[in-house]
């Protein structure tokens, strides 16, 4: 009878965990390509990915925590556009849907308003032409000076170039499907993004950021 008991309870247990996944559902922007592809070299490119939707679980209940909400940057009057245009749920490519901000290493910042756990990043710089940018990283914190607590979930930075460590994550296309990060569930009120330019140009743009979480 015992045995009976305890292998309906791992049936329970195994249920349970299987009902708490589901897929992450967003809608993606149309592709958007123009002009002749220029040969792209930096020594951590990511291999050739077919672009297509991506295939990830979250647990049950996650959203979208990053809409609509109050970013800030190191670059406080963009080229092009506004920062609020990276939360407001415009992923085209089209002069209007972007910001353009200064040369160099520059960071955005989201502030999801309350500590959160944050399970996937989906992130679009800019997918009219093809390229990709350069000392990418992405950190969690609950300090909005990024002084203490900070958690790195992605970084790319091969040479440190933006200051906050050598990273051994791949360079990669941006596409109309933008980046997906796994967060793991770091938790933290806000996000911080950094770049420093592309391979076109030695500016930076952002498009959308989704932040995929409870």
């Amino acid at each position: 009878m015992k045995s009976i008991y305890a292998i309906g309870m791992i049936a329970a247990i195994v249920g349970a965990t299987v009902a708490v996944a589901e897929p992450l559902k967003t809608e993606y922007p149309k592709p958007m390509f123009v002009g002749t592809p220029v040969p792209i070299k930096l020594p951590n490119m990511e291999p050739p990915r077919q672009p297509k939707p991506w295939e990830f679980d979250l647990p049950a209940g996650c959203k979208n925590l990053a809409e609509k909400k109050t970013v800030t940057g190191s670059d406080s009057s963009p080229l092009l556009g506004s920062l609020d245009l990276i939360t407001d749920g415009d992923k085209s490519a089209e002069e209007g849907s972007y910001v353009e901000i200064a040369g160099g290493k520059q960071w955005v910042q989201i502030d999801l308003g309350k500590t959160s756990e944050i399970y996937a990043l989906l992130v679009w710089h800019y997918h009219l032409q093809q390229r990709a940018y350069k000392g990418v990283v992405v950190q969690i914190s609950d300090d909005k000076d990024f002084i203490k607590d900070v958690k790195t979930v992605f970084n790319n930075d091969v040479d440190n170039a933006v200051g906050q460590g050598v990273g051994k994550d791949f360079a990669y296309i941006e596409t109309n499907y933008g980046k997906l990060i796994d967060a793991k569930g770091t938790k933290g009120r806000y996000i911080r993004l950094w770049s420093n330019g592309n391979t076109a140009n030695g500016m930076n743009h952002y498009i959308e950021v989704e932040a995929w979480g409870k």
